[in-house]
C-alpha cells in the first residue's frame, strides 16, 4: 500500500500580512499532479489544515477545490484537525464524507476506532488522533492520572486497543521530543507540549503534523513531512516534499519523498545598499522570491524600501545591521509581529511594574497559570 504523508497546509496563512493563498493554490495543484503521476492509495493529512480556528472564505474554498479533486480520482483521504484548527470545524459533516473516502477525525472523545483499508498483504488500521492536550484525557478518563502530553497521547493509544498483529498507522499532531523547530510553529515555553517517541512502539507508521521542516525523530517511521510550503524566514534553506510511505507485509515500511517547489522561493539576502541596487548583481537574483533584506550601511538610505521594492517587488522585510543597529533595532518594510509567548508578555510588563526581572520561580508559576487557563478553554 502506497501513502502519500502532508501536513501543516495553513491555509489562509499571511506572512507578514501579505496574502499566500496564490502560492498555496499552485503547491495544492502540484500535490495533485503527484497524486496523478505516484498512484497512491491514500492521502494522511496530518493537521494544520487552517492557518485559523475560523479561517477566511477563501482558505475553505480553497480546501473544498481540494478535496474535490482527490474524490475525482478515487483517493482515500484520512485527515485530522491540528492545534490551528477547530476540531468540530474540520469533523463537520464527517460521516457522509467517509462513503466517499474522506475520514475526518471527529473533535477527540476518549476512544478512536481505526479506519481500515487492505492490500494484498491483508488490513491495514489507520488511526485518527487529533491534536490534544491533557485537559482532553482528563475529561474523558478522569481515572487515568494525566499531568503531561506524554501522559495524554499514551493514554489515547492505550485506549485504541491495537491489534498488534495488524498493520498500525497513526495520524497525529503532536510536539515530539527531539524535532528541529522553525519560527513560523507554535510551541510552548519550558518543553510542556513534549511528546516522548516511544508512546509510539505500536504502529509501523507515524505520520506526524505540527513541525514544518521534515524530519524522523527516534527512528525512519516515526516522521514529520514538513509544511509544503515556507512559512517563515528560518525555513529559507528548506526542502519541502511530500512523504511517501511503501507498507508491505508487517514490519517491511520503506520511506521516501518527493520534493515541492514552490511557485515563489522565499530567500534571505545582506549587504550594502549599492551593491543590491546594481543592475549587474540584481539581475542574477531570484528577483520574484520572497525576500528578507538586511542593508549593512551605516548611514539611512531614504525611501530604501520603495527602491528596493521596485527591484525586489515582493520584498517583505527590511532592515539595517550595523554599529547603530548593534541592539537589534529594525526598520521594517513590513513589521514582522514579534512571536512571543504569554508568559514573555507578562515578564516584560513586570520588569516595566518592578524595574527588575521575574526570577525562575515566577515564570514557572506565571507558565503553569497560563497552562491551567488554556486547559480550561480545551
Amino acid at each position: 500500500m502506497k501513502l502519500f504523508h502532508i501536513s501543516d497546509l495553513h491555509l489562509g496563512k499571511r506572512l507578514n500580512e501579505y496574502s499566500l493563498l496564490e502560492d498555496q493554490r499552485f503547491i495544492l495543484s502540484q500535490i495533485i499532479a503527484k497524486i496523478d503521476a505516484e498512484k497512491p492509495d491514500a492521502l494522511l493529512i496530518a493537521g494544520d489544515v487552517y492557518d485559523k480556528p475560523i479561517p477566511p472564505v477563501e482558505a475553505v474554498t480553497l480546501f473544498d477545490d481540494f478535496l474535490y479533486q482527490l474524490t475525482q480520482r478515487k483517493l482515500n483521504v484520512l485527515l485530522i484537525s491540528g492545534n490551528h484548527d477547530s476540531a468540530e470545524r474540520v469533523a463537520f459533516g464527517s460521516r457522509l464524507l467517509a462513503r466517499n473516502g474522506l475520514y475526518f477525525s471527529p473533535a477527540y472523545q476518549g476512544s478512536i476506532s481505526p479506519v481500515t483499508l487492505s492490500d494484498e498483504f491483508g488490513m491495514v488500521d489507520f488511526f485518527l488522533l487529533p491534536f490534544i492536550k491533557p485537559a482532553h484525557i482528563r475529561r474523558h478518563h478522569p481515572e487515568d492520572e494525566t499531568v503531561s502530553y506524554t501522559d495524554a497521547v499514551s493514554h489515547a493509544i492505550r485506549h485504541m486497543q491495537v491489534d498488534s498483529s495488524r498493520r498500525n498507522v497513526l495520524v497525529t499532531h503532536q510536539f515530539v521530543t527531539g524535532a528541529s523547530l522553525s519560527d513560523s510553529e507554535e510551541i510552548s515555553v519550558g518543553g510542556s507540549e513534549n511528546v516522548d517517541a516511544a508512546v509510539f512502539a505500536p504502529f509501523d507508521y507515524v505520520a506526524l503534523g505540527h513541525i514544518h521542516g521534515p524530519q524522523s525523530i527516534s527512528a525512519p517511521t516515526i516522521r514529520y513531512c514538513g509544511s509544503p510550503l515556507k512559512y517563515s524566514f528560518s525555513e529559507a534553506n528548506h526542502q519541502k516534499s511530500i512523504t511517501v510511505i511503501q507498507l508491505a507485509e508487517k514490519g517491511k515500511v520503506d520511506v521516501s519523498v518527493l520534493p515541492l517547489h514552490p511557485k515563489r522561493e522565499l530567500r534571505k539576502m545582506q549587504g550594502d545598499f549599492a551593491t543590491l541596487t546594481d543592475p549587474d548583481f540584481y539581475q542574477k537574483q531570484d528577483r520574484d522570491a520572497y525576500w528578507q533584506i538586511t542593508l549593512t550601511n551605516e548611514e539611512l538610505i531614504p525611501n530604501a524600501v520603495q527602491i528596493l521594492r521596485q527591484i525586489y517587488p515582493n520584498m517583505l522585510h527590511l532592515s539595517f545591521e550595523n554599529r547603530r543597529t548593534a541592539a537589534n533595532q529594525y526598520l521594517a518594510a513590513a513589521v514582522e509581529p514579534e512571536k512571543r509567548t504569554p508568559v514573555d508578555l507578562f515578564a516584560e510588563l513586570y520588569q516595566l511594574q518592578n524595574n527588575q526581572p521575574m526570577t525562575d520561580d515566577q515564570r514557572q508559576y506565571i507558565h503553569q497559570l497560563v497552562e491551567k487557563i488554556r486547559e480550561a478553554q480545551a
